[in-house]
């Protein structure tokens, strides 16, 4: 069946540089408007995400990495359901700014397509959402997720349906089932943005060490 065709869906899905895409963000969280956006359109990513999370974490003080974490939207629906040890990171810190107060224990500026200042084994549980997406963060960074979560943690994630094979994604998840790296718990396509018409693959998966 034909890859659909969402590049078009939303301006930001245009953007090819990192540059680009963190210029883009630090205009649109001008007067809260991503957060206005995200709710017009009916994002549903960060709710379907902890929804599918919360059914393998039954430790509501596993420490959890937020990465990309935008304006808290993640860690909004973790605190929901009684989770309260979360960090955030994000490349612009625009968006960082817009984080309600008191919601993550730490926040970060990083550029997750590099290498992350964070040691090995330190987290439970790595969430990212709505982060592999039209410019933004490639796949070699679920290598960088699954080293610093401890053995038996959990990866769980978002990745645009737009760019699964065109950035290689389907061929990295093959790999890392192949070799026994993790282990997929779930993975199906989600809503994500259904006023959009632009779904995504939403997978958790343990963690092998």
């Amino acid at each position: 069946m034909a890859q659909k065709d969402v590049g078009n869906k939303i301006p930001i899905y245009k953007l090819k540089t990192t540059n680009e895409v963190m210029n883009y963000y630090d205009e649109w969280g001008l007067e809260n408007k991503y957060d206005q956006d995200m709710a017009e359109w009916n994002y549903t990513g960060p709710k379907e995400t902890v929804e599918v999370f919360k059914k393998y974490s039954k430790n509501k003080n596993a420490k959890i990495y937020d990465a990309g974490c935008g304006t808290g939207l993640v860690g909004v629906e973790l605190k929901k359901f009684g989770y309260h040890y979360f960090d955030g990171a994000d490349l612009s810190q625009k968006l960082l700014d817009l984080v309600p107060k008191n919601l993550y224990q730490n926040l970060s500026k990083i550029d997750l397509n590099k290498n992350i200042n964070i040691n090995d084994n330190n987290y439970d549980a790595v969430m990212c959402v709505g982060t592999f997406t039209f410019g933004h963060v490639k796949p070699p960074a679920l290598d960088e997720f699954i080293r610093i979560t401890k053995n038996q943690g959990l990866i769980c994630f978002t990745i645009n349906e737009g760019i699964y094979e065109e950035y290689g994604f389907d061929k990295k998840i093959e790999e890392l089932n192949k070799k026994k790296i993790w282990k997929m718990k779930e993975f199906f396509k989600s809503n994500y943005i259904a006023s959009k018409d632009v779904n995504a693959w939403l997978g958790i998966a343990e963690v092998i060490k």
